[in-house]
């Protein structure tokens, strides 16, 4: 018996294999398993190497895996490379119209060929789930039930739609059922009473946006930010609400800053190349002190660079993405229920200060498929925007007194300023004078200060060494936190969503070792430099592939960046 299974479907694009990889997802899911689902495909509309991988398994997930027990290959470049990931005794399934193998671990069979016999030619990767399903010993009543959920949708056709994929299903795992090549038998999921989702990471902080009273969402698309524009189009609906397309990135964070300025919550989506021409926009909507947020998928860099790979280098952008003295608030989900919080805290802060906030995913993340605790939206009680009102119908104060947080304005309410991008005095009009340049610096950057909490994990705090990761990077580090400690390793651990501004506890925590070890997804070890400027040792662990990390080489790399940095050190 097993408690873990990896998959990993590879191919071209177009061929399916993402598809396969989330169908065995939702299949595991709805019988109970806890998944996690990983794709990662090239930038063009079709074709390319493409894989998705799914893990299943009956404890909770925090990564995709090290490795595979399946390797699902339709063609020769996918078996060449993916094999080196393959687990020592994992099994290979290939496409035997596309080449051939002579292993004892391979499985050949013609998917197409398989796939067309069922009257539906679309059904392929149905046959590689049965194929993976026969392999695993699971019962076809778990992809049955889900067939039957996923086509069954009231048109004339749906019976023949179902009846084709339980037949390439059946096909799949026929195919290998008289194969040597076995794995262990998968143990029956754990009942349980908690309601659970299966959701991606960016509907997650699309709904916790939604969860926190969004009215207006303007985007532009942009790999691999779109999905959020597309299902803010399918869900932000109502009085009030409004989702547009605009033409350009500067068009959407404009637009946004148009609405904020109204009095409303808004939202917009982008990727790296976005953010850089969003931020003069930004600049604004700080030095004006307009609230909006703006979601940043992160890609691989700089330029075009890499769209649908995933990496986590636009940390200093978002932390400083206009010029002058700014440092925007900057919240980092490191799971896909992280997301839903994120989501709703990103709107929360932008209303309480009175400016922009940038949600700061990545790829891996925001398309990463998992099972969750179904969000409660109903505990979504953030505090709001303060709104200037008269009720004693006494003059009202300016709307920049003071170097402390006042209330908001609304345009056709009481309280007429101007919202100026040039410094200003109290009423918003134009001043070079030094005197209003220093109170309203002071005053933008104390209302950071109403931001910061105390939301933060710690473990081991006594250790002389934390490990501190951000953003989608917290599942492997966990892993490897989790591994280091089994064996005995004298490591701690602390992790916040809450990247600027972070919890002063946590702040105090981390200036008091000797080292810190970040985990991180890109080359300048941007957030290790971040802490650095804080009074941290903060040490990061690199890597830049465009894939997320493995947790056997995190393992390896903190024990040697410990040894190294500790070498001589009491």
């Amino acid at each position: 018996m097993a408690n873990d299974l990896i998959v990993r479907f590879a191919g071209e694009g177009g061929q399916g294999v993402v598809t396969a990889s989330e169908g065995l997802s939702q299949a595991a899911a709805q019988v109970g398993y806890h998944v996690q689902t990983f794709s990662t495909f090239p930038s063009q509309i079709k074709g390319g190497p493409t894989l998705g991988q799914t893990r299943v398994s009956t404890l909770p997930i925090l990564s995709s895996g090290d490795g595979l027990h399946v390797l699902v290959a339709l063609d020769e470049y996918a078996y060449e490379n993916n094999k080196e990931d393959l687990f020592p005794d994992g099994i290979i399934v290939y496409n035997s119209k596309e080449f051939s193998l002579d292993l004892p671990n391979a499985i050949g069979f013609n998917v197409d060929e398989l796939a067309r016999s069922t009257g539906n030619p679309l059904s392929a990767n149905m046959v590689m789930i049965g194929a993976v399903a026969g392999l695993a010993n699971m019962p076809a009543e778990y992809f049955t039930e889900f067939i039957t959920k996923r086509f069954d949708r009231g048109r004339d056709n749906d019976k023949d739609i179902i009846d084709a994929n339980i037949k390439a299903l059946e096909l799949g795992m026929d195919a290998v059922k008289d194969s040597t090549q076995t794995l262990p038998k998968l143990d029956e999921p754990s009942k349980t009473s908690e309601e659970r989702v299966l959701i991606k990471g960016f509907e997650a902080a699309c709904l916790g946006a939604l969860a926190a009273d969004l009215d207006v969402f303007i985007g532009y698309p942009i790999s691999p930010a779109t999905t959020m524009l597309t299902f803010m189009q399918r869900n932000l609906i109502g009085d009030g609400k409004h989702v547009g397309q605009a033409s350009s990135e500067i068009e959407s964070i404009t637009s946004i800053l148009g609405s904020g300025y109204a009095g409303k919550r808004a939202m917009t989506s982008t990727a790296g190349p976005g953010l850089c021409l969003m931020s003069e926009g930004i600049g604004l909507a700080w030095m004006a002190e307009v609230p909006l947020v703006v979601a940043n998928v992160q890609r691989g860099g700089p330029s075009t660079g890499l769209p649908t790979k995933t990496e986590q280098s636009d940390l200093l952008m978002a932390l400083n993405p206009g010029h002058g003295d700014m440092r925007t608030p900057v919240i980092a989900p490191g799971t896909v229920e992280e997301c839903f919080f994120a989501g709703a805290h990103a709107i929360s802060w932008a209303e309480t200060y009175q400016g922009p906030v940038i949600l700061l995913s990545e790829a891996s993340l925001a398309e990463r498929q998992q099972d969750i605790p179904k969000p409660d939206a109903s505990k979504i009680n953030l505090p709001k925007r303060l709104i200037l009102e008269n009720k004693n119908g006494d003059t009202p104060q300016p709307r920049y007194a003071g170097e402390e947080l006042t209330p908001f304005p609304v345009p056709g309410n009481i309280g007429a300023y101007t919202a100026n991008g040039s410094e200003h005095d109290e009423q918003g009009d134009t001043t070079h004078l030094g005197k209003w340049h220093v109170q309203m610096t002071k005053r933008r950057f104390n209302k950071l200060k109403l931001l910061e909490n105390d939301i933060y994990e710690f473990e081991n705090e006594d250790s002389d060494v934390l490990i501190v990761p951000w953003g989608g990077s917290k599942g492997p580090a966990r892993e490897a936190y989790d591994e280091l400690i089994a064996n005995n390793e004298d490591v701690g651990w602390a992790y916040s969503m809450f990247v600027h501004p972070m919890p002063p506890k946590m702040l105090e925590l981390l200036q008091s070792k000797k080292l810190v070890v970040v985990p991180e997804l890109n080359y300048m070890g941007q957030y290790a430099s971040y802490l650095r400027t804080m009074k941290v040792n903060a040490e990061p662990i690199s890597q830049y592939t465009g894939l997320p990390f493995k947790k056997s080489m995190l393992v390896n790399d903190i024990k040697e960046l410990i040894s190294k940095e500790l070498t001589g050190i009491s």
